[in-house]
């Protein structure tokens, strides 16, 4: 999971160790029956209807879940429903009383033959971003928008009976012609009104969402893998078509860097777009699953801009397939949606995920070094903020109460750097030939997604694969209190404080901006009170002409900063025309870019020595 607020990486970890009574429920039918009706909405509801196993004893218990994994954040989801009634076989009620936040008490469970109810939306009355208890994370709530959009995360639908979880669910979803189910999940229904899908058990469901809208998706082969990437945007500012290059370009560059790693042959892609001028999903971010990825965003967002965040915040889910979805501990592989334990691990399920997310990006040419290292030493800043002698395994441990909940932020910083250094050493010690990858590797071939590991047996089994070094490392850094010295192992790959020489913005003079923008017109304008570059000069631009176009690209207030951007990546001499209006005449002004450069502080490769490494590190 990674929640994001404007490029913020925001976290809260939560949990509840109430116990739920056990009943002993057994039925002699292993099925569960499951109809939701898309077509009917009452006051901003769906109907669920369940036909239930058949019990053999007197009282039976359905539970929605409190928690569900990924999201470290007890949310309650049996709040969302709403006049739950029981029935026989003929029709007459039964006892249904409400014993939990989540779960209901069923008398006369021999009977039973019908469970129905209502299920109210989460999107609509968010308040704040989803970090108090009062919201629910977006990308892991409901969204009912009648006849345009519904989010099922099935978790907010569907609940299991005590004890039975792991039998076969068949859920029906009845849903307007002009909406699509977009999910990784196989519709057995060849009706365009109504979708059947099969599942093995209630994991698997809360494991596959499903978003209705209409069609606006696109779909891609990466290496033997189908992509499935659906959009809903509310006012049609974006399309799957306009962002598919990014995430095309993202899944091409991970699946080359994880290598065998991964073998998934499906993968979706869910994109919410909020409207932020309606009571609409607040809380941006993305939440993994083993086969696809739920994912909110602010609609008013630029093209590029999510194309930027999708990059960074997909990535990261998709990279949840190596861990904790491959290779995790007993605590996650038997997860309890009501009275779940936390591993002591978080270090590893969301610290080498957010690492990988970074690492891959300049592996891949994505980003370049001097990008990557200010993204880590930015996590170094951060973690500092944050307590650095809590011992991580007990901060993970002891997250369901404070002061470690406090600390869940920590685990995509220095979670991410522990990752980063565990990398570095092995790197070192192996001569560049291996680094973290290779571990995970190994990890996962040693367990896979079906054999979890012991919570204390897991450093002694990373020493066996690795070197002696990193037993020391996890000891003392991981679970120990000493702060980790960042310096000495940016200093084994050679990196190290400096000068060194950056192209300035031709569009800045210093700081400022020397063009502006009109809010009526959404024209950009050159300044009249400034002093233009140079470069800017020389291709004939004036105080007060409108820039309409950059190299054939059209331009205006809205995409200002893209074409800034476009032009910080240029090159020296690079090719350049810039289509101007001058006294309501246009004209087009060109020549070859001419950059200036200035001195900055950075973190660089200033020792030659270390060369070799650095680049197995950054590029092996």
């Amino acid at each position: 999971m990674k929640k994001i607020i404007f490029g913020l990486s925001i976290a809260t970890l939560l949990f509840s160790c109430k116990p739920t009574a056990n009943v002993g429920n057994t039925a002699n039918t292993k099925e569960f029956n499951v109809s939701i009706n898309l077509n009917t909405v009452k006051d901003d509801k769906v109907e669920v209807t369940i036909i239930t196993p058949k019990f053999t004893t007197e009282e039976a218990i359905y539970n929605l879940p409190k928690i569900i994994p990924g999201t470290y954040s007890e949310d309650d989801y049996g709040q969302l429903v709403e006049d739950i009634k029981a029935f026989d076989a003929k029709g007459n009620t039964l006892e249904i009383t409400k014993s939990s936040d989540n779960s209901w008490l069923i008398k006369n469970a021999k009977s039973l033959s019908k469970i129905t109810y209502l299920v109210n939306d989460t999107y609509d009355t968010e308040k704040g971003g989803g970090f108090g208890k009062e919201d629910i994370f977006s990308p892991a709530g409901i969204n009912i928008l009648d006849g345009k959009n519904f989010m099922l995360n099935n978790h907010g639908f569907v609940g299991y009976f005590t004890d039975l979880k792991d039998i076969t669910y068949k859920v029906n979803i009845s849903h307007p012609e002009t909406l699509f189910g977009a999910t990784s999940l196989l519709d057995s229904d060849s009706s365009t009104t109504n979708d059947l899908f099969v599942v093995s058990r209630y994991n698997d469901l809360v494991d596959n969402p499903i978003m209705y809208s209409k069609p606006d998706f696109i779909t891609f082969n990466v290496d033997g893998m189908d992509i499935l990437f659906s959009v809903y945007s509310p006012n049609d500012k974006h399309t799957a078509k306009s962002l598919s290059a990014d995430l095309e370009k993202m899944m091409r560059a991970q699946k080359k860097f994880l290598g065998t790693i991964n073998s998934n042959k499906k993968y979706t892609v869910l994109l919410y777009l909020s409207d932020m001028k309606k009571k609409d999903a607040k809380g941006f971010g993305a939440l993994e699953h083993n086969t696809s990825t739920t994912v909110v965003f602010p609609e008013m967002m630029s093209t590029s801009s999510l194309g930027k965040q999708i990059i960074d915040v997909v990535s990261h889910e998709f990279f949840h397939i190596v861990t904790p979805l491959s290779v995790h501990s007993n605590e996650i592989h038997y997860f309890d949606f009501n009275t779940p334990k936390m591993s002591k691990h978080l270090w590893m399920y969301e610290g080498v995920t957010e690492y990988f997310a970074n690492l891959f990006q300049v592996n891949q040419g994505l980003i370049d070094e001097q990008a990557f290292y200010k993204r880590m030493l930015k996590k170094v800043e951060n973690a500092k903020d944050l307590n650095d002698t809590m011992p991580f395994t007990e901060m993970s441990a002891n997250v369901l109460k404070k002061p470690y909940k406090d600390q869940y932020l920590n685990v995509y910083e220095k979670g991410a750097l522990i990752a980063m250094c565990i990398d570095i050493e092995i790197r070192e010690k192996s001569n560049g030939e291996r680094g973290i990858l290779d571990l995970m590797q190994k990890l996962t071939n040693l367990y896979g997604s079906q054999k979890p590991f012991n919570d204390d047996e897991l450093f002694a089994k990373i020493t066996e694969l690795t070197y002696p070094e990193i037993g020391t490392f996890l000891t003392t850094y991981v679970s120990g209190s000493t702060p980790i010295p960042y310096e000495n192992y940016f200093a084994k790959v050679g990196v190290s404080k400096g000068k060194i020489k950056k192209a300035a913005n031709p569009f800045l003079d210093g700081k400022n901006p020397v063009i502006t923008g009109n809010s009526s017109t959404k024209e950009i304008k050159v300044k009249n009170d400034v002093e233009l570059g140079s470069f800017l000069k020389s291709i004939g631009l004036k105080a007060d002409d409108t820039i309409m176009a950059l190299n054939g690209v059209d331009y205006n207030l809205s995409t200002i900063f893209e074409m800034m951007t476009t032009v910080q990546n240029l090159k020296q001499d690079s090719p350049i025309t810039i289509k101007i209006k001058r006294d309501n005449k246009e004209q087009i002004l060109s020549g070859k870019l001419v950059l200036t450069y200035y001195d900055v502080e950075a973190y660089q490769v200033f020792e030659s020595s270390k060369i070799k490494l650095n680049q197995a590190w950054l590029k092996g």
